[in-house]
């Protein structure tokens, strides 16, 4: 059974790499001109598509990995590089400049029924990042009592990030530019401190195999 602090650990590193608070002002860009109730109805749909996307690699990664003949410890070491880079790019707010430019891409070439899906689900919220995160922390949570565990991080995850679009307008407003810009970097100094461990893991179970 995971221990109370490999689940806060698991929560934060999910929480940080999709980064609801983030996601608020792109939700606000690529429904604009949508009321309330078409919003709603999107950020449903948009945090339905996510978690299934995630569960899938939560329940199946290790499985999917196996396919490509690719090792577990040799996939922390990637996906912790990964999530390094993401960090750095948090902390150097190219990050958010690129998701800008995808929601931007999306609002132009897809129906607008469809953004919950692309990009908002897919990259926005289960991006490279997200999954890497998910994959590596599921080679820590084995049997089905580590399994409905990682799951029910990754719906709490998404359920506050549908909270988050439903309070978009207002988060947005409160934080300003400068409180997103804090808070991003903060998250990605956790994030980076996080992939550090992943790749340090990583290493060492090759190390030793």
């Amino acid at each position: 059974m995971p221990t109370y602090e490999s689940l806060f650990n698991a929560f934060v590193t999910l929480l940080v790499t999709i980064d609801p608070p983030g996601l608020a002002p792109l939700f606000l860009a690529v429904t604009r001109g949508m009321n309330r109730e078409q919003r709603q109805q999107v950020s449903v749909r948009a945090s339905i598509i996510g978690f299934l996307v995630i569960a899938l690699f939560a329940v199946a990664g290790a499985s999917i990995l196996s396919v490509f003949g690719i090792t577990l410890p040799a996939f922390r070491v990637a996906g912790g590089f990964l999530l390094f880079f993401i960090a750095f790019e948090m902390v150097f707010e190219r990050r958010q400049d690129r998701k800008e430019k995808s929601a931007d891409v999306a609002i132009t070439k897809d129906h607008i029924h469809n953004i919950a899906a692309f990009p908002l689900a897919i990259p926005l919220i289960a991006g490279p990042g997200a999954i890497s995160a998910t994959v590596l922390l599921s080679s820590s949570y084995h049997g089905v009592a580590g399994q409905l565990s990682l799951l029910a991080i990754i719906l709490a995850c998404l359920l506050i990030t549908y909270v988050v679009f439903i309070l978009a307008e207002r988060i947005d407003r409160i934080l300003g530019q400068t409180g997103r810009s804090i808070l991003t970097r903060l998250l990605g100094v956790i994030l980076a401190a996080l992939a550090v461990q992943f790749v340090a893991d990583g290493i060492k179970a090759l190390a030793g195999s």
